[in-house]
């Protein structure tokens, strides 16, 4: 075999191993990977119930109802609700108004949270629960208070 074909079968067989381990990491990944929904997108499109999410928005004004460490909200996009309940402790910074980033699943309609997120101070909103907000005119803050500004 002449040097030049040699070296191109070589290339080539890395270029296939190469591919093979993208594509068996990435299968291993998927069940892992958790997508992020707005209230809109997630009334939108037909969710498995065994699908992990993250649900983002704004918590609507009013909704937030505590029992012990059971609490029921309400995630808005301006457009859409979708009822959260949670059967923990919710974060301290966790209030009404203010942005936050639910992970779960649906379950009859509602969105069984089983990890809560909110704000860390009163300067910050995920960039991507900003962007999407954005887009559908409830996000009224400014660049600097999106998770952008690092």
């Amino acid at each position: 075999m002449i040097p030049k074909r040699k070296r191109l079968l070589i290339i080539a067989s890395y270029a296939a191993l190469l591919g093979v381990v993208v594509t068996l990491t990435l299968t291993a990944l998927q069940d892992n990977i958790v997508f992020f929904y707005t209230p809109k997108e997630i009334a939108e499109t037909n969710l498995g119930r065994d699908q992990q999410l993250r649900l983002g928005g704004m918590v609507k004004n009013g909704s937030l109802d505590i029992v012990g460490l059971d609490s029921k909200f309400v995630v808005t996009d301006g457009e859409y609700d979708i009822a959260v309940t949670y059967g923990n402790a919710l974060p301290s910074l966790f209030r009404e108004g203010q942005g936050v980033v639910a992970e779960g699943r649906i379950i009859d309609g509602v969105f069984m949270a089983d990890n809560v997120l909110a704000k860390h101070d009163e300067n910050y909103m995920p960039a991507d629960v900003a962007e999407k907000l954005k887009e559908q005119g409830v996000w009224q803050g400014s660049e600097m208070e999106t998770g952008d500004a690092q």
